[in-house]
């Protein structure tokens, strides 16, 4: 999000403004069968030359689909937000999670009088009417507590209300929108009548709010508010807080919530739905950085609490958010999100109003950030009669062809930036594979291969939205193969493949264990266990890098020590059951951990964050010498976590960086450092972001893995 970032603000118009391994490959099973012809429907003798790679992986398992896995916003100055159509609309495209009252309306909106001071609230959209769409859809709502101009008490009558008196068994619910835009760090877009605006405060309420909803309903699911890594205000540290939004309120709170919400928008100067595009790879990044902050301030209990990100966008306002690009971005991000680790994306918005008018892919493009249509006007040019669907929502229905709840995401990879891959491994043993192709004026051939899945010698189904598609359309008889598909220019192809008759996890008698938990971990080793499963003769414990695994672990009992890890390295391991035939059944859900760094090293390295704005910072580093004997003319190495991360400016040494690399050398009149730690270097630098700023795992003096500080 951009520093002026507003997401959610009531608008006087009514509508918001929004904002080195030990492994031995482990054989991978590359089941391909000749090509035959290419989707769209041309001879044998026409099939072009692939252009593209996509190697899928079912061995290597994302996570599990949740049935909220696929939400949008609802938001109560929506006058069509209760329209019988739109429930249809959404349960078509299997939407599991509605959240409401909308955005900053939260924050300013009084559930029991259906008020909200300061902003427009339409006829008909009540909470009674909103969860009578929610039944509709088959959905669940996640709703926002008033933070801003609420109390705990108002919140636990909600709760009440909907649990007690309706048995309408709401689960989720928000502690207010996005409440570090109330004025604290500058910028306040979000109502908040609390004297104390700080984090502190937020985080002291959270626990006074979660006591009284909880005391009404024990079942419910309490989420607090955090921000994005790397999207303002993201380091930025108020005057007398201990540190930025999200450490202050992570550190004060885990016991007591269940799952947190971040907002993303791809943003930049360019709010093109193309750039947005682009932008997706840092999301996984950030929400990494979000479970490493989790992990550290709830340790061993961070596996129980979940991330949402309950708005996703291309960005808050400009043009490409109706159009087709729009609707690639949608499907792209939905799936990427749910791949990196949250349970629930909700759309912002389902209607929103129309805004610039522009023409993009020879379509006018309303400036509107909803799925469907309000039918409103901007000047003279006014939109399709509302509830028409726009391209996002196609891209949101798409990633429903690609699998429901309780279906397995597995690793997918493709050779083209322009050619995003998701694949996900059915319950029934079926494999779907979404191809979104990004570039507007070429298709894309693609050949598939696939490891831990062989598929029969049956045509797959395939499901198209491109250019001239009025919604979803099947062409499961253009000639599409299990090995070679071709995607229309600004085109999406959903290829789904039966698996060969005795093969894959169904052929197993194993069963699927459960996550591993990391039990210990130090410098070069990390002990994991596991849930046993039925039929399972031993446990394979594999490394994922990308699409590809690797064997690093063997054991017929349920824990597993792996040694000779690099000090500081980051690791993603699933676990899978061998039955006595050798037979795999699907893996487990994946365990990410990182090791330490040696508690005996010759050297401690100490990294402080001294100051951070969003895509900048400085940084005080000093190094110690732990060994019998000084060092003469020393040397400090250490690699970013991510490509955005850079070292601007720096002094009291020298500093050179190629690619995430860092290399820092003692100035020319640097005396020695001494021995057994009595002397100390420093040396500080301004550095810069692009997306997350996790600080880095380990640092070598002179070559030698130092200790932390």
């Amino acid at each position: 999000m951009a520093l002026l970032h507003r997401p959610g603000r009531p608008a006087p118009t009514g509508h918001p403004r929004r904002l080195a391994r030990t492994a031995a490959a482990l054989a991978a099973t590359l089941a391909l069968l000749p090509p035959l012809v290419a989707a769209g429907g041309a001879s044998a003798q026409e099939v072009p030359a692939a252009d593209v790679d996509v190697h899928v992986n079912t061995q290597a398992a994302l996570g599990r689909l949740s049935d909220t896995a696929r939400g949008v916003n609802a938001a109560v100055w929506d006058s069509h937000m209760n329209d019988p159509e739109v429930a249809a609309l959404m349960k078509t495209a299997d939407v599991g999670a509605m959240r409401y009252p909308g955005g900053s309306y939260a924050d300013i909106y009084h559930w029991e009088t259906h008020t909200a001071p300061g902003g427009y609230v339409a006829p008909g959209t009540g909470f009674d009417a909103f969860m009578g769409t929610v039944r509709a859809t088959g959905a669940q709502p996640i709703l926002i507590a008033n933070y801003g101009s609420g109390t705990p008490e108002e919140a636990a009558g909600w709760v009440r209300y909907a649990n007690v008196t309706k048995n309408y068994g709401a689960k989720y619910w928000e502690i207010g929108n996005e409440i570090y835009g109330n004025g604290h760090y500058g910028s306040g877009w979000e109502h908040d009548d609390h004297a104390d605006k700080s984090p502190r405060e937020y985080a002291r309420q959270v626990r006074a709010y979660a006591a009284a909803m909880k005391a009404v309903d024990p079942t419910v699911k309490i989420g607090a508010v955090l921000t994005a890594p790397g999207n303002w205000p993201d380091g930025i540290t108020g005057e007398g807080d201990p540190g930025d939004w999200n450490h202050t309120v992570l550190s004060q709170v885990t016991d007591v919530i269940d799952f947190v919400t971040v907002h993303w928008y791809a943003g930049g100067s360019d709010t093109s739905a193309d750039t947005a595009m682009s932008r997706l790879t840092r999301l996984p990044g950030e929400l990494r950085e979000v479970r490493a902050q989790i992990d550290r301030y709830a340790g061993a209990d961070s596996p129980r609490i979940g991330i949402a990100l309950t708005e996703v966008n291309t960005n808050t306002g400009g043009a490409q958010l109706t159009a087709r690009p729009n609707g690639l971005f949608a499907a792209d991000a939905f799936m990427t999100a749910l791949e990196n680790g949250v349970f629930n994306v909700d759309w912002w918005n389902t209607h929103n109003g129309p805004g610039a008018i522009t023409t993009v892919d020879g379509e006018t493009d309303y400036g509107d950030m909803g799925m469907l249509a309000s039918g409103s006007c901007t000047g003279d040019v006014c939109q399709p009669a509302p509830n028409t669907p726009f391209h996002p929502y196609y891209g949101m229905k798409m990633t429903g062809e690609l699998g429901t709840a309780g279906d397995t995401m597995v690793a997918a990879a493709s050779s083209a930036q322009d050619l995003s891959a998701h694949a996900v491994h059915r319950r029934d043993g079926r494999l779907s594979v979404l191809l979104i192709n990004k570039n507007p004026d070429a298709a894309r051939t693609v050949d598939l291969a696939y490891a831990g899945f062989s598929p029969s010698a049956a045509a797959p189904e395939v499901s198209r939205y491109a250019r001239g598609d009025s919604d979803i359309t099947d062409v499961t008889d253009s000639g599409a193969s299990a090995s070679r598909v071709t995607v229309p220019p600004y085109g999406m192809l959903t290829v789904t493949l039966t698996p060969k008759s005795g093969t894959g996890p169904g052929a197993s008698a194993g069963g699927i264990p459960g996550t591993p938990r990391l039990e210990a971990v130090t410098d070069t080793t990390a002990r994991l266990s596991w849930p046993g499963t039925t039929g399972a003769a031993r446990y394979l414990v594999q490394e994922r890098d990308g699409a590809h695994t690797y064997l690093v672990g063997e054991t017929t009992g349920t824990s597993v020590t792996l040694r000779n890890l690099p000090p500081g390295s980051t690791h993603t391991v699933n676990v899978l059951a061998a039955d006595s035939a050798g037979r795999l059944a699907a893996p487990s859900d994946p365990l990410t951990f990182t090791t330490g760094t040696p508690a005996d090293a010759a050297c401690t390295v100490d990294y402080h964050r001294d100051t951070s704005w969003g895509n900048g910072f400085v940084a005080t580093v000093s190094v110690r010498n732990l060994s019998d004997t000084p060092i003469t003319g020393w040397t400090v190495d250490w690699d970013w976590p991510t490509d955005g991360q850079s070292v601007s400016s720096g002094w009291n040494a020298t500093f050179h960086q190629s690619g995430r690399h860092v290399r820092v050398t003692a100035p020319e009149n640097a005396g020695p450092l001494a021995p057994d730690g009595t002397s100390t270097a420093s040396f500080g630098f301004v550095g810069a972001n692009d997306g997350p700023n996790p600080d880095p795992t380990v640092f070598r003096l002179n070559g030698t893995v130092c200790a932390g500080g």
